[in-house]
């Protein structure tokens, strides 16, 4: 799967997706990093077909909207250390792969994996 990571989550989770045989990257690796608006990143990931991976809800909001990104993952793990994170998308990533196979907004938790029709 194709993923495109935001800004408020850390470089390493694209990092470690891309070692987990995923085709991920951060917005640091776009030519305006981490100042590239969400209009932008939605653009980037709509023509690339990767889903875009962030907390912001605006990206929720956009997607019910007008249907971009095409797909979004929502993080809504709350505070969570880094290393936590990273655990949390290695035992969920056949899921979350499952779950963009049905749908096109996934919600995550630190417990569930919430589809949103």
């Amino acid at each position: 799967m194709k993923w495109l990571v935001d800004a408020q989550l850390p470089k390493r989770l694209s990092e470690r997706l891309n070692e987990l045989g995923q085709d991920s990257i951060h917005t640091l690796e776009l030519p305006e990093a981490n100042r590239t608006t969400d209009d932008q990143i939605s653009q980037i990931a709509d023509g690339q077909n990767r889903a875009v991976v962030s907390k912001d809800s605006d990206f929720l909001d956009s997607h019910l909207v007008t249907g971009s990104p095409k797909q979004f993952l929502w993080v809504k793990t709350g505070n969570l250390s880094n290393n936590a994170l990273l655990t949390l998308f290695e035992n969920k990533l056949i899921e979350l792969e499952s779950a963009f196979q049905q749908v096109d907004c996934v919600e995550l938790t630190q417990a569930d994996l919430i589809l949103h029709q």
